[in-house]
C-alpha cells in the first residue's frame, strides 16, 4: 500500500504551501505529492492524471479540501467513484474527517461518507456558480458606471487620418495601413470607421 497527496491551486500565482504542509504533517513522502497549478473547471490536469494512474488497490489518497478535485458537483462526485471504485483506492480528506474512506466500510459507515461528499459536492458547485453571478453583476455595474474593463484603450495616432484615407482610396491594402500604425487589422478598420 501506498500513500499519496495531490494539491491544486487554480493559477500559477497562487500559492500551494498550506496544502503541502498539511500533507507532509501526516507523513506523505514528497516524491508521492502531486500538484497542480490548474482551474478546477475540468479535469485536464497532468499531475492528477499521473496520480490516477499510479493509484492501486489500498493505496490512500489525501486532500486538503473536497474543492482540489474540482468544482463541479457532477465531476467530483465521478472523481470519487474513479479513485474508489475502478482504481480500489481510499481518500481521505483533511478538512473533513467524516470523509475518510478507511473508516465505516460498513453499509452505515459508507451511507455516511457518500451523503457528506454529495453534500460538499453540491456546496463546492454552488459556490463556483455564486462566483460567476458576483463577477457578471460587477462587471455590468463596472460598465452602467463608464468603467472601461480590459486591456486600456489604444488611442488613434495623428497619422490615421492620412494612412486611413490612402486606404479609403484604395491607394494602400488593409495589411500596409495597420502595419505602418502597428494595429491589428480589426483595430485599424474600428479606427476607420469610427472616424467616418
Amino acid at each position: 500500500m501506498q500513500t499519496y497527496g495531490y494539491a491544486r491551486v487554480s493559477s500559477q500565482d497562487q500559492n500551494e504551501d498550506r496544502q503541502l504542509d498539511a500533507l507532509h504533517e501526516i507523513g506523505v513522502a514528497p516524491e508521492r505529492i502531486f500538484v497542480d497549478k490548474q482551474s478546477g473547471k475540468d479535469f485536464e490536469r497532468p499531475q492528477y492524471r499521473r496520480l490516477i494512474k499510479r493509484l492501486r488497490p489500498g493505496d490512500l489518497l489525501y486532500i486538503k479540501s473536497i474543492d482540489r478535485l474540482g468544482r463541479n458537483y457532477e465531476e467530483i462526485q465521478n472523481q470519487w467513484r474513479i479513485i474508489t471504485k475502478e482504481r480500489g483506492a481510499d481518500v481521505a480528506v483533511l478538512d473533513m474527517p467524516l470523509l475518510d474512506t478507511r473508516n465505516g466500510k460498513d453499509l452505515m459507515g459508507t451511507f455516511i461518507a457518500d451523503l457528506v461528499l454529495q453534500i460538499l459536492s453540491f456546496v463546492a458547485h454552488n459556490e463556483r456558480d455564486s462566483i460567476r453571478k458576483r463577477q457578471a453583476e460587477g462587471i455590468a455595474a463596472a460598465r452602467k458606471r463608464g468603467v472601461h474593463l480590459g486591456r486600456p484603450r489604444k488611442l488613434p495616432p495623428p497619422e490615421l487620418a492620412v494612412i486611413g484615407e490612402l486606404y479609403s482610396s484604395g491607394k494602400i491594402s488593409l495589411n500596409k495601413a495597420s502595419a505602418r500604425l502597428g494595429v491589428s487589422k480589426s483595430t485599424f478598420k474600428a479606427w476607420v470607421k469610427k472616424g467616418q
